[in-house]
């Protein structure tokens, strides 16, 4: 554990470890509550660092603490109640740090397990753009190891907190935890509803000292020359108090410290692990200019650093990051409370002069959150999932989360109009200036999902009802207008506007402070567009249109794959149809030796089901029609489309076989015959071709009755195979019987009849006794059931097995009437 150099551990820190080790859980929460309390700062001080390092677990990973993300009510109510009402902004962990924040202490927290890309950065003495490490990096005394930050109690403990969502990744998770009703997400949104609220201000925090103030951290002096990535960082914060006449007339002026830091804290742990190349790309152009200067001067010294060299730090790291489903379901929380804390935003008045006296900062925080925080990190992380996310079900999470980004208007405080039939909601023009500003994450994230979509097998419920999410949200009436609105925007050609290249650099960074200052508002809607864009991708960047000719022959590509899906769900349910009709009550018996030829294929019809089949039909059917009114697809196309699905299957109904080519070695399959057998659009028949006696033993069979049975059978082929002969040469009823249900159909017209030979053996395909039957499990357990049955009505065994032969001459002689053995036989 990082912790700042203390004196040596005091008595109540000593009797405190020892209680974490004898005591309960509840009991050491209600005297820690005691503790906080009674005890002073000074006291209180030497304990901080322990405690929320036991709390929340170690930077380390290796010690978990309360192991909040596995709390739960459901299965620990005590715990979890005893564990929220003390980590709540007004229980006693929060009265701990304002207790100490009054006191001005600091915290050493290590570099070291910063995300990767801002620790190479702070490694090689280059400041991130983010306020949140300003004056806080501190070099280790001599003799010491690594960097630190020197924190407020505030910063300090939800670093921590943040953090555990990261580093306790591999903690021990027990079965059946719901991410969104554990301890850790409730607490997430419990401190997002109290420093981000929609409703009124900031809550000041308890003070001990009654009319006092909790006294916002002042800045102090860099203990280390550092480059900044920020040219003045002016708190806008200061300059609003500076002009007001009395500063206890507005208290969010004084708490909303808590509020920014309280964000760039989740932003900066949860969204900010990609690699360092993708972070230089997002640094603006004058920091790049300033980082060029600084490693020039630093080549020109010969003398050492303790900092690693700007090669080492910027090319020698690597970070491999894998966000978890519940760090995605986090992160979603985060994005719904911004745009509803931001959709709280009051009206501007009409006068601009009113506005300037009268917004509060929380106010101003509101207007700039989103696109100044969130919006470039988030773009980020998103692109990151897109690209690394496995292609399964469990995208769904990063779906959702990106979903819930692009409708702002879900989280605003108007209400749609109650009507009996729900009709699609008009994304009103209102919305025009965000999808603007955030085109990339519309236009270019849907092309990301339509390259994962044609790599997916739509058959699976799962994946078509994502994709019928995304079509459904980008059908909304009015949005594709938008979409292409702000297309034609970035796409108008470069007009002269004087200092616009100076306003771009000027322009503030989406991850910079929004203490920092602003620069004048601009009015320009296709420079928006463009600033959006640059500011993202780079002067660079190669837009690709999301209404242009490459992205419309996608679309065409996933409705098509849409239609296979459609026809091969189709296909499955038919044939699960047709072998639940053609089950009669001796056929499901298994006494139709024939069925041995086939494959049993009942496991995965069960586990596709009729009602996925139908919930894949109506998502995939849906999604089709969306994306029609989207891209306005012909409808000639699409029943071009149709038809090419409907004849690909043959006249049987059957799939045809996977595009090949013929090569002299045979049939290769290429490219497009690959994917079909992936996505199981297409397969090869394989069935058993040689002696049904003497294929493998299936796994619904007893394998030690297959064995008894096939010695059973030869000795009887053995014994009567002349009279089989005799009886099948016959042209009366007799023989057609014999010849239908003692000879293979499927072999007979492969070899011909070819007549037992003298040696007699199972390999020739003469007529012959096959008892294989009996050993299917299916079988066995009718014929328990029949017996069982026969013993209840005091039939008896003789009876019974009386009952079934007959039952069983019946059946064959109606098969032999109503079959293709009826038609005369070829010898």
């Amino acid at each position: 554990m990082a912790a700042p150099h203390l004196q040596p551990p005091s008595f109540l820190l000593a009797t405190l470890k020892a209680d974490c080790v004898n005591k309960p859980f509840v009991q050491r929460c209600h005297e820690l509550e005691t503790v906080i309390e009674e005890f002073p700062a000074k006291e209180l001080h030497g304990i901080f660092p322990w405690l929320v390092e036991s709390i929340f677990g170690s930077l380390d990973g290796i010690i978990v603490g309360w192991n909040l993300r596995c709390l739960q009510g459901r299965t620990n109510p005590t715990e979890y109640s005893v564990a929220l009402d003390f980590l709540d902004p007004s229980g006693p962990m929060m009265k701990l740090v304002y207790k100490l924040q009054a006191e001005e202490y600091r915290y050493d927290f290590p570099v070291s397990y910063l995300p990767g890309p801002v620790k190479a950065s702070i490694q090689e003495q280059v400041l991130p753009e983010c306020s949140l490490y300003h004056n806080k990096v501190q070099f280790p005394s001599s003799g010491g190891l690594g960097l630190n930050l020197a924190l407020n109690p505030f910063e300090y403990y939800m670093f921590y907190f943040a953090i555990s969502l990261i580093t306790q990744k591999n903690s021990p998770i027990t079965h059946h935890v719901s991410p969104s009703n554990s301890a850790y997400f409730i607490l997430v949104d419990t401190y997002l509803k109290c420093f981000l609220p929609t409703e009124g201000s900031v809550l000041p925090p308890p003070s001990s000292n009654p009319g006092g103030a909790i006294p916002s951290p002042t800045p102090r002096s860099p203990a280390v020359p550092f480059t900044s990535y920020g040219m003045h960082h002016t708190s806008l914060l200061k300059r609003h108090i500076a002009h007001q006449p009395s500063v206890n007339a507005d208290p969010a002026s004084q708490e909303i410290w808590r509020s920014e830091t309280l964000l760039q804290i989740f932003v900066e742990m949860w969204l900010h692990h990609y690699s360092l190349e993708m972070y230089q790309k997002m640094q603006s152009p004058h920091v790049k200019l300033e980082v060029l200067h600084y490693r020039l001067s630093i080549s020109s010294k010969h003398h050492g650093s303790p900092a690693q060299s700007s090669y080492q730090a910027l090319h020698a790291y690597q970070e491999s990051f894998k966000p978890t489903e519940e760090h995605v379901l986090v992160v979603r929380l985060l994005v719904k409370h911004l745009h509803a804390f931001s959709n709280s935003l009051k009206p501007e008045p009409l006068s601009p002069s009113a506005h300037s006296h009268t917004a509060s900062p929380l106010e101003e925080f509101k207007r700039v959150v989103i696109p100044r925080f969130v919006q470039q990190k988030l773009y980020i992380f998103l692109q990151h999932c897109f690209g690394h996310w496995p292609l399964d079900a469990s995208f769904r999470a990063v779906l959702e989360m990106w979903l819930s980004y692009l409708q702002p208007w879900r989280y605003a405080p108007e209400k749609p109009p109650q009507s009996a039939e729900p009709l699609p909601r008009s994304v009103s023009e209102k919305w025009a200036a965000f999808i603007q500003e955030n085109l990339l994450m519309y236009t270019k994230l849907f092309v990301g999902f339509l390259n994962r979509a044609l790599r997916t097998d739509l058959v699976s419920p799962k994946n078509a009802l994502m994709v019928f999410r995304v079509a459904k949200v980008f059908a909304q009436p009015n949005l594709a207008e938008m979409i292409l609105k702000g297309e034609q925007l970035f796409l108008e050609p470069e007009l002269v506007i004087p200092h616009r290249q100076h306003r771009l650099f000027m322009t503030p960074t989406l991850g910079g402070s929004f203490f920092s200052s602003w620069p004048p508002t601009i009015t320009d809607a296709s420079f928006k567009v463009k600033s959006h864009v640059y500011s993202l991708e780079g002067q660079d960047f190669q837009y690709k249109q999301m209404f242009g000719a490459e992205v419309r022959n996608l679309v065409l590509k996933l409705a098509q794959l849409i239609c296979q899906a459609q026809q091969t769900a189709k296909s499955i349910s038919d044939h699960s149809a047709e072998t639940l009709a053609s089950q009669s009550f001796f056929s499901w018996f298994r006494f139709t030796p024939s069925d041995m030829n086939g494959s049993y294929t009942g496991n995965d019809l069960d586990e596709i089901g009729q009602d996925s089949i139908k919930k894949t039909d109506e998502y995939l059917e849906k999604a089709l029609e969306y994306l029609c009114q989207i891209f306005k697809l012909n409808e000639a196309q699409l029943t071009q489309m149709m038809m090419k699905c409907g004849t690909a299957q043959d006249e049987n109904g059957k799939k045809q076989l996977p595009d090949c080519i013929e090569s002299e070695d045979g049939l290769i399959l290429t490219p497009l015959g690959r994917y079909q057998i992936i996505n199981g659009l297409r397969r090869f028949e394989v069935q058993y071709q040689g002696d049904t006696e003497l294929q493998p033993i299936r796994s619904y069979e007893n394998a030690t009755l297959v064995r008894l049975l096939f010695r059973l059978s030869s000795a009887l082929n053995q014994r009567f195979a002349d009279q089989m002969e005799v009886l099948c040469s016959r042209e009366d009823f007799i023989g057609k019987l014999c010849r239908y249900h003692l000879i293979n159909p499927h072999l007979a017209q492969k070899t011909r009849y070819i007549p037992m030979s003298k040696d007699r053996t199972s390999h020739n395909w003469g007529p012959r006794i096959s008892l294989r039957f009996l050993a299917s499990y299916r079988t066995l357990t009718s014929l328990l059931m029949i017996y069982f049955i026969a013993s209840w009505f005091c039939i008896g065994p003789v009876g019974c097995t009386f009952i079934i032969l007959f039952g069983y001459f019946l059946y064959a002689i109606l098969m032999t009437f109503f079959s293709e053995g009826w038609k005369p036989h070829q010898h």
